[in-house]
């Protein structure tokens, strides 16, 4: 059986439309956001953040949240090596490590799984991606135990 494409998530284009870019920002977006020219820094993370919790699919959301926890625990870390110091250097460089490739991994999946990112991966599947993440995982912790002695 072939794997699903995302064919049903591609916007249909009729023959007398124009299609509009993604990186223009519609004008219901600028208006929903009340944002004035000279906004505080807090106003404009503020704006950001209602944005990104309105528009955001839960999918994306927990990938993020993943996201956040990777780096969280490469900063603990790296504070851990600093403080107590590195006297098993393999350990801690397999951590690290770990804690990296599963980043550099995760931002992958979301990247190829993000609906508004269909044009460029219109040829790879959420399944594919999915297994492509899973194998890269095992591959990479696979490396960091055998790394650890």
């Amino acid at each position: 059986m072939a794997p699903r494409t995302r064919s049903s998530v591609t916007p249909s284009k009729s023959a007398g439309t124009v299609p509009t870019t993604s990186t223009e920002p519609s004008t219901s977006a600028l208006q929903s956001t009340n944002l004035k020219h000279a906004s505080s820094a807090a106003d404009i993370v503020n704006g950001a953040w209602s944005n990104y919790l309105a528009h955001t699919p839960q999918r994306v959301k927990l990938l993020d949240a993943f996201l956040a926890f990777l780096v969280g625990v490469g900063a603990l870390q790296f504070v851990y090596c600093v403080i107590v110091g590195n006297y098993p250097f393999n350990a801690f460089l397999s951590g690290f490590s770990a804690t990296v490739g599963q980043f550099v991994l995760t931002a992958s999946l979301r990247m190829q799984t993000n609906l508004q990112n269909v044009e460029e991966f219109k040829t790879i599947s959420n399944e594919r991606a999915f297994a492509d993440f899973v194998f890269g995982s095992l591959l990479l912790h696979f490396f960091c135990v055998n790394f650890i002695n």
